[in-house]
């Protein structure tokens, strides 16, 4: 157990960012999860609106330290595919 004033205060910073971040972490999971089912299911028009919220989580996760820019990157630019190439065969 801590035992100066300074590490009591640490202790309770590290529990209240480590809530901030499970839930910044969590909403990024959900939204990514929506769109791939959305995929799975084949529904281009809901794939497509659900296109845009997700890259705009994903941005944010970037900034709050979330994710890394390029893993975003990499994450949005193969979503953006999947949606395209679902698009394209139902067209």
């Amino acid at each position: 157990m801590a035992n100066t004033a300074s590490a009591i205060k640490r202790i309770r910073q590290t529990k209240r960012r480590d809530a901030r971040n499970q839930r910044n972490a969590s909403r990024l999971k959900t939204e990514v999860r929506k769109l791939k089912k959305a995929l799975e299911t084949s529904d281009a028009a809901s794939a497509k609106d659900l296109l845009k919220p997700t890259i705009s989580v994903l941005d944010k996760s970037v900034q709050k330290g979330v994710l890394k820019k390029n893993t975003a990157s990499r994450i949005k630019s193969r979503l953006t595919r999947r949606v395209r190439s679902l698009a394209s065969a139902k067209a």
